[in-house]
């Protein structure tokens, strides 16, 4: 087994069992079902510290409305997991909750284990394609230090691409496992990134939600509004993972971007083993079903997925065939 994997393996023996806390609804791989061991994080990232008080209910938390303490929290969580020593993001990026965007990874891990004789393939000959990976790297990172697996990164936005670059750099242990490029015509999604020698094990993607900056605000102002009830009078509300608009909306919203995804994803069917993106709308799904249905692809999967309140799923098709599958080389 890979290095990599075995310090993953180790860290999963670590884990407490019997926590009553435990958050059952995230993938059983997952290393943050239990309630935040906010100790074990302060040692390892002792900036965590000023962020860190007990709740009404006698709880350690963090105020989960303050963007600043939020990264903080991920900071202490991929150094203390994760090995990565050294992460930061520009103010108002996008800052990922690391439990949800391992959950993708694990299922993800399970999707090719299926034709893989029911093993999960690690090691770098995965190579995973990330669409609109921002300025946090935060899939290809986790992907990397779980199943050591490979990536290319990639986002219209120079500035992230630049901020990846700068994690990568100070990561050694990233900088053969990851590749960005920057996709310099924002309405294309694969076209100028997939040459024609490329061959990905899978793509993956986290789509802008909202169709507009307004529809994006108004969202924004309800999620603040949720974690802190008794705070009315806020009118500019600031998003607690931060964003930029093009992390945050694309005319067309979610299911326009997804839309674009599927069709462009026809030009490269014998390139990748499977196309993936993540649909926070449930009610987008009937339309992406339609338009799958246009380009006929051999198999579509949905997995779901739930953190918290919050459910999502995976949509997954692959233009191979059952036995083009068994033959794909990890």
């Amino acid at each position: 087994m890979l290095k990599g994997m075995t310090i993953f393996a180790l860290k999963m023996k670590k884990m407490k069992t019997t926590d009553n806390s435990e958050k059952n609804n995230l993938h059983s791989r997952n290393l943050h079902r239990s309630r935040y061991d906010f100790e074990l994080l302060i040692s390892n990232c002792p900036e965590l510290k000023t962020s860190v008080f007990i709740n009404q209910h006698g709880i350690e938390t963090i105020d989960f409305s303050n963007p600043l303490a939020v990264k903080k929290l991920n900071k202490a969580l991929l150094q203390t997991y994760y090995d990565i020593q050294s992460w930061d993001i520009p103010k108002n990026y996008l800052c990922p909750p690391i439990p949800g965007r391992t959950d993708y990874i694990h299922y993800l891990a399970d999707l090719l284990a299926e034709t893989n004789n029911g093993n999960i393939p690690v090691g770098s000959s995965v190579l995973g394609l990330d669409i609109g990976t921002g300025a946090n790297c935060i899939y290809p990172i986790l992907g990397s230090a779980i199943y050591n697996w490979s990536f290319v990164g990639t986002d219209i936005d120079k500035k992230a691409i630049e901020n990846c670059s700068k994690i990568i750099e100070a990561n050694p242990k990233l900088t053969e496992a990851i590749s960005l490029q920057q996709q310099r015509e924002s309405r294309f999604i694969f076209k100028n990134i997939i040459i024609p020698e490329d061959r990905f094990t899978f793509t993956m993607c986290n789509p802008p939600f909202h169709a507009s900056a307004e529809e994006a605000n108004k969202s924004a102002s309800r999620k603040i509004s949720n974690l802190n009830p008794n705070d009315k009078k806020n009118t500019n509300p600031v998003l607690n993972f931060g964003g930029q608009n093009a992390e945050l909306w694309c005319n067309g919203g979610e299911i326009g971007f997804i839309t674009q995804m599927i069709y462009e994803s026809v030009k490269y069917a014998s390139q990748c083993l499977w196309f993936t993106t993540l649909v926070s709308k449930k009610e987008n799904l009937s339309a992406i079903y339609k338009t799958l249905k246009k380009v006929n692809p051999a198999v579509v999967k949905t997995i779901d997925m739930a953190q918290g309140q919050k459910t999502s799923r995976i949509v997954a098709w692959t233009f191979l065939s059952n036995t083009e599958q068994e033959t794909w080389k990890f």
